[in-house]
């Protein structure tokens, strides 16, 4: 099965980069390579930014309605491409094809949400103190963006931020990941495709410190999109405030799900384990710390260690596989640490716990219980598929456990209690809380958070306000 020719997106063209450096890109479910990819030098991206300079200047000016009308044919062309830019991503990332389809139909979505968004971004008239004054708040795109995907969703992730970027009227030079670069390549080539001009979005790899301390200072560059890591999304936004350019920050969580005793225990652990595992729980939204009432405890557990076991491990592109591999072997080895770590201090193992196979980078889905508080894995994201079960007693005592961390992105919680839902959803210090059932995550609502894991928006219309400033403007006569 073939896999993607692997090329930058600069000023309106595919390029080989210059400086001659490349790495390989690698298959998780064999760890052998699969393609060549070209690492950007400076003057590759100083290419770049004067590309998109001039694409800021022409997108600009054109109106809203018809950014969106170019806009629409890129999605309808995501979606007539869908099976190929599917294929190519369970090549290189690793999810099961059925998720890597999703995540593809899903990116259309985002773009056609935020085309029509972008059409609605309206200023307002301020009623003014004399006559003959007009007073006006006129929302401007805010320039040349700098984007940084990540790696687990290099589709989804990255077309939230050139779909909102282009709605708002900006140009975008995105740095994809190099470990997963061909199906960003495809998603960009349907922009090309629908007739986006030639500088508004610049697609580019290369190493990331070397990308990033360069685009982020530099003067044509007014606003910086990172998803990622809270360790690398503190240095990025620290650079990025030095310089004063605005900053979205998407990063790492460690979600809690409350399970209270009056909850429907088997639609609970059926929906959280299915979220659990999914993409090998390599999801920054990913439910982690299952923290359930003592009086249904063993039930839930029960149900969702049945569900755990059952999952069959394998190479994404077997339709018969329900979890994929972990990107690269230092996620599969993270996962032995975390483990081995809450073992010696005194946790069991319910199900899973070890590598399975001696090819590719596979995990078993994994359930731990009667884990102690000082287990590394409770305060430290595992970014995989360890599913954390810890007992509570009382609403206010698990709510200050649930708050505990740093984190604050997702939370989830099951009651049929409308007074107990009210209080967890005030409660709760996330930024995104969603109640027996999961609803977040979808183009027309704010995905961020609080606290390390972040601020500012992807999604609703605050996913493109980001993207926007408000210029003031009085006017006598």
């Amino acid at each position: 099965m073939s896999y993607a020719t692997l090329k930058h997106y600069i000023d309106g063209q595919w390029v080989e980069p210059t400086g001659g450096r490349e790495q390989d890109v690698v298959n998780p479910a064999t760890n052998q390579p699969i393609g060549r990819l070209g690492l950007a030098s400076r003057a590759d991206l100083d290419k770049a930014i004067a590309a998109a300079e001039r694409g800021f200047r022409q997108w600009r000016s054109v109106s809203a309605f018809e950014r969106g009308k170019i806009l629409r044919k890129a999605a309808e062309l995501v979606r007539a491409r869908a099976e190929e830019i599917a294929t190519i991503l369970t090549q290189e990332q690793g999810k099961v094809i059925a998720e890597a389809r999703l995540e593809v139909l899903s990116a259309a979505d985002i773009i056609d949400w935020f085309a029509g968004e972008g059409q609605r971004a309206y200023g307002r008239l301020i009623p003014a103190r004399a006559d003959g004054v007009r007073n006006m708040v006129i929302l401007e795109p805010i320039g040349p963006v700098a984007g940084f995907a990540p790696w687990n969703f290099p589709v989804t992730q990255a077309v939230r931020k050139i779909a909102a970027a282009l709605a708002a009227g900006c140009s975008i030079i995105l740095k994809c990941p190099e470990e997963t670069p061909g199906s960003p390549i495809g998603l960009v080539g349907c922009f090309h495709d629908a007739g986006v001009p030639a500088g508004v979005i610049n697609l580019v790899y290369g190493v990331p410190a070397e990308i990033s301390e360069y685009l982020i200072p530099h003067p044509s560059i007014r606003k910086v999109s990172f998803t990622g890591s809270v360790s690398v999304g503190k240095h990025l936004n620290a650079l990025a405030a030095s310089h004063m350019k605005r900053a979205t920050m998407e990063l790492g969580g460690h979600a809690p799900v409350l399970v209270f005793d009056d909850a429907d225990v088997a639609h609970a652990a059926k929906l959280m384990a299915a979220f659990k595992y999914r993409n090998a729980g390599q999801v920054c939204v990913s439910p982690t710390r299952f923290f359930v009432h003592e009086k249904v405890y063993d039930n839930f557990v029960a149900d969702f260690t049945g569900i755990a076991s059952g999952l069959k491990v394998g190479a994404g592109l077997d339709p018969t596989t329900n979890m994929g591999p972990l990107a690269n072997p230092r996620r599969v080895n993270a996962m032995e640490a975390f483990v081995a770590d809450a073992e010696e201090k005194g946790a069991r193992i319910a199900t899973g716990g070890s590598r399975v196979g001696n090819e590719g980078n596979f995990f078993q889905p994994t359930v731990l219980t009667d884990i102690p508080e000082n287990a590394r894995v409770l305060s430290e994201e595992p970014f995989g598929p360890l599913a954390l079960m810890l007992r509570f007693k009382d609403t206010d005592e698990v709510l200050s456990r649930a708050n505990a961390l740093p984190f604050g992105l997702a939370s989830y919680a099951f009651t049929k209690n409308g007074n107990t839902a009210t209080k967890v959803a005030d409660a709760l210090e996330s930024g995104m809380v969603t109640i027996n059932h999961f609803g977040i995550a979808l183009p027309e609502t704010p995905f961020g958070g609080v606290k390390d894991s972040g601020f500012g928006h992807e999604g609703g219309i605050e996913g493109l306000q980001v993207y926007m400033q408000a210029k003031f403007v009085s006017h006598m006569g």
